[in-house]
């Protein structure tokens, strides 16, 4: 059992390095897929959605979202402009997206 908790805990914090070496870029996305249009709830001021391996978010106004891993590290920070964006991490896991006053559970 503890030899398993052990290999849990590295794996996580191996991810967790893993998703900090190379910095994350936000794109805008100009024609986004229906699937994914249509998984915005759209009753906020912004929603985030997880699809094919990205991370979309949409806004109705400039938002600053941070990315931290699970274990709380502050991956990354960045502004974006109002409209539907996208993140792609080189690492699978689960993080955590605070975005405006929104904070979401994010698993990729």
């Amino acid at each position: 059992m503890g030899n398993r908790l052990t290999g849990f805990l590295i794996a996580l914090i191996v991810g967790a390095a893993a998703a900090m070496a190379a910095p994350p870029a936000w794109e805008e996305v100009t024609s986004p897929q229906p699937s994914v249009v249509q998984s915005f709830e759209m009753e906020g001021q912004t929603e985030v959605v997880v699809r094919d391996g990205y991370i979309y978010i949409w806004s109705q106004r400039p938002v600053t979202v941070k990315l931290f891993s699970i274990l709380g590290q502050q991956i990354h920070q960045e502004t974006v402009a109002a409209g539907i964006h996208r993140l792609r991490l080189n690492s699978k896991g689960i993080f955590i997206l605070r975005a405006g006053s929104l904070t979401k559970r994010v698993t990729l």
